[in-house]
């Protein structure tokens, strides 16, 4: 595809940003916002996945096993369940919940009360809901930290797992949990695992195709509406999620406008350039202006 089916030009700074998304925002009838990892990587140092903070937090593990991020750390290759799970319950609970609240989700949850808005994110860590979002408004595509599943999955329901995780923490000894303690499906016996989309396995369960019901007819009922499609923090991972529907809806709707806020590269269709606005920075900057 070449060049000039594309725009990449980029607003210059935070303040110029903020004052068009804003000027938008007061003229529009309903707000989609789609937002990814970004969006809490730019929450600052605390919601890291690699530094200080993951030095901090399971440095015990890099020690032992040879990784230095979270990411390497979900992906290793354990003996064992006793050890598998010393380390996703430390995960899920500083990420589900003991972790602090972004500001920029904060500072979300301000900008948009009072009005017509939805969430569909590729995030698993729960903030939106944490920042006070109406859970009926949002859709988490690709699971949640506070979920489990059946690892086979032999049936299609997800469990709550706040008392479970909180157990196999507290009772962690050397990087292995009890053997007592490995969450077992009620159903077949075997393991339990994370609600996390990483392979076919991933079970969507009624909560899951609830909120996508709910997605659809917010965007149908806005179909033809001024709405502002405020994609932050997305990249090039899985764009087939947040970033291409919403290049293609904004096309569709003549009354729609889109504004990309990512760290690293911006990118739109040359066909929607003069509804959009990109910022290649600090996506959190840009909120606080706008709270």
């Amino acid at each position: 595809m070449s060049s000039s089916q594309w725009t990449s030009k980029s607003i210059e700074t935070s303040s110029q940003a903020a004052e068009q998304i804003a000027t938008w925002l007061d003229q529009s009838d309903a707000v989609l916002i789609g937002a990814g990892a970004g969006l809490s990587v730019a929450c600052g140092p605390e919601f890291a996945y690699t530094g200080k903070r993951f030095e901090r937090l399971y440095g015990d593990f890099a020690q032992r096993y040879g990784f230095y991020d979270e990411y390497s750390g979900g992906f290793y290759p354990y003996d064992s369940q006793e050890e598998f799970w010393a380390w996703w319950s430390r995960v899920i609970w500083n990420e589900r919940y003991a972790g602090t609240v972004g500001n920029a989700y904060l500072d979300l949850s301000r900008i948009v009360n009072g009005r017509d808005y939805f969430v569909l994110t590729t995030n698993v860590d729960h903030q939106f809901q944490r920042a006070g979002f109406d859970k009926k408004r949002l859709f988490y595509t690709q699971g949640d930290y506070g979920l489990f599943q059946c690892s086979v999955p032999c049936h299609r329901r997800t469990y709550d797992n706040y008392d479970a995780v909180r157990q196999m923490v507290n009772a962690e000894q050397d990087l292995r949990i009890p053997t007592e303690l490995i969450p077992r499906c009620p159903i077949c016996g075997e393991p339990m695992t994370m609600n996390l989309r990483v392979d076919g396995r991933f079970v969507e369960d009624d909560g899951w195709h609830a909120a996508a019901r709910r997605y659809d007819a917010f965007v149908r009922e806005h179909a033809h509406d001024r709405v502002l499609y405020l994609e932050i923090g997305v990249g090039a991972n899985t764009p087939g999620i947040i970033k291409y529907p919403f290049w293609r809806q904004v096309a569709e709707n003549r009354n729609a406008r889109y504004v990309q806020l990512n760290m690293g590269g911006v990118i739109a269709p040359a066909r929607i350039a003069e509804r959009s606005a990109l910022y290649d920075g600090d996506a959190a900057e840009v909120i606080s202006k706008l709270a």
